[in-house]
């Protein structure tokens, strides 16, 4: 009788602990890379993305969502973490690969770890299982020493049975399209055939900021085509949740890891670079809703992921619980720009609801500073040929081509969406300059900013031994960034950083 008990005792158990795996949502983090929010649902006329357009119907869209950083791994960092990238150490992009490490700071963690210990499968890879290759897992880029065991496989399809998942979907977005007019040309035609049409650079209108050149247009209709081939990816992922009878109690992010790849998109702090699309869908999450607060959509996604899981949020993390009934709206969004790859540079931003505040560190350099990765880019080579042939407008040559960056920059978003025309030199604005830069000065000291020192140059010549600034992750070669690392050495010292305006 007494082994009966038991048995009946460890069956009762074992009930109770599948049905509360069952109860628990799954949470799906859907991070696409170069991508601003050009989706039908935000607005975008040129193309449809239905796909998107559903998960907001069914969800709640942020309308103004923007992340920290704008270039992939200090976003992703601070993605993984909850925590600014300026915070932890790892706000200079593809930092800690050399023989200098980057450790996080005790007790910051990897989020996937937390929902591992809770008994959650963490996985990481393109969505579309049911492979469970180590090498199919996906993209991950954090500046800082991790734990690879935080994953347990690259699709949910490999958890226990009645076992809840953490899942990221990986998707190249806007990198897709590539770096020259034949790769353009090749994703037009792919989307022609996967999609039946590909768009027309004739029917591409460009952000005034960029010059109507055929190889930008080009280039604007293949990131257009992108955007269109992502959207279809949702589309199999929300297909495949939905056959697997998973849809319902999966909790959906979608989001991207930073703005469109261009000349004034992605490293830079202006709208193009650090505003987002972000949907919820899922447990909990209003349908049909659209939010129009400020959101730092990368730091937020975990504490608001963890809740919904019913995990605590930790008291170090800095991103909140959009859900929660005690969420506090913030009054304005802060994000940072440090070095990428072998280009030095530190910008901070504060971004009101009408208002974007941006203080230059290296004032005393260009804004398009040689950078191998950008420089390899079509779209960029031919904004430098405009420029070296005197056809850009005055317009295009002030943002692009000045030998030198205002200390600071003031826009009115309400009257100047694009940030065009720079008014903190406006006598008229000198009150509100005052107030945003002792708002930006708060921000920095409270978050701990560590951009606010110089990096170390042995700490700079580890990351540039260890990692090719055009790319592959070897060493740089002449012509390959080199160049450019002895620029940036003498400059140090010749155009040193200057925090404060």
């Amino acid at each position: 009788m007494r082994l009966l008990a038991l048995f009946l005792t460890s069956l009762l158990l074992l009930s109770s602990a599948t049905a509360a795996d069952k109860a628990r949502p799954n949470v799906l983090w859907i991070i696409v890379d170069d991508m601003s929010p050009h989706f039908s649902c935000y607005g975008e006329k040129t193309i449809t993305t239905p796909h998107l357009d559903r998960l907001a119907a069914e969800g709640t869209r942020f309308s103004q969502a923007h992340i920290t950083a704008p270039v992939c791994s200090p976003c992703r960092s601070a993605l993984i973490t909850g925590m600014y990238q300026t915070s932890i150490g790892a706000h200079h992009h593809r930092s800690g690969r050399g023989t200098v490490r980057q450790k996080l700071p005790s007790p910051v963690e990897p989020v996937p770890g937390m929902f591992q210990r809770a008994g959650y499968y963490t996985c990481i890879g393109n969505g579309q299982g049911p492979a469970d290759r180590p090498n199919a897992r996906g993209k991950t880029d954090y500046n800082f020493d991790w734990d690879p065991a935080i994953y347990d496989g690259s699709d949910w399809s490999g958890r226990k049975e009645g076992q809840p998942f953490f899942m990221q979907v990986q998707l190249p977005g806007g990198k897709l399209r590539g770096a020259s007019p034949a790769a353009a040309q090749k994703l037009a035609a792919r989307a022609a055939k996967e999609l039946g049409s590909s768009v027309k650079p004739a029917d591409v209108t460009l952000p005034p900021h960029y010059p109507s050149d055929p190889v930008l247009l080009e280039d604007w209709a293949a990131y257009l085509d992108s955007i269109r081939l992502t959207d279809q990816h949702v589309g199999q992922i929300i297909a495949r949740l939905e056959k697997e009878g998973l849809l319902e109690n999966t909790l959906i992010l979608f989001l991207t890891d930073h703005g469109i790849s261009h000349a004034r998109g992605k490293q830079f702090l202006y709208d193009e670079g650090t505003r987002v699309g972000f949907i919820l869908r899922g447990p909990g999450v209003p349908k049909g809703t659209v939010r129009d607060e400020l959101v730092s959509a990368n730091i937020d996604a975990p504490a608001l992921s963890l809740a919904a899981a019913g995990l605590p949020v930790p008291d170090w993390m800095q991103g909140r619980d959009l859900l929660a009934k005690s969420y506090k709206v913030r009054d304005a969004i802060f994000a940072a720009r440090d070095r990428c790859d072998e280009t030095v540079d530190g910008i901070r931003s504060l971004r009101t609801y009408n208002w974007k505040y941006i203080r230059n560190f290296y004032p005393d350099r260009p804004m398009l500073q040689p950078n191998a990765y950008k420089d390899g880019k079509a779209i960029v080579q031919t904004l430098r040929r405009l420029h070296e042939t005197k056809q850009l407008s005055e317009l295009h040559e002030r943002l692009f081509f000045a030998p030198t960056r205002a200390p600071e920059e003031l826009y009115d978003l309400t009257a100047d969406p694009f940030e065009l025309n720079n008014l903190a030199a406006d006598p008229g604005q000198k009150s509100n300059l005052l107030t945003l830069r002792a708002w930006l000065d708060t921000v920095m000291a409270q978050t701990k900013d560590q951009g606010r020192e110089p990096e170390s140059e042995a700490t700079y010549d580890s990351d540039m031994n260890a990692t090719d600034p055009a790319g592959g992750g070897k060493p740089p070669k002449a012509g390959e960034g080199a160049t450019t690392i002895e620029l940036m050495k003498r400059w140090r010292t010749e155009r040193p950083l200057k925090v404060n305006p």
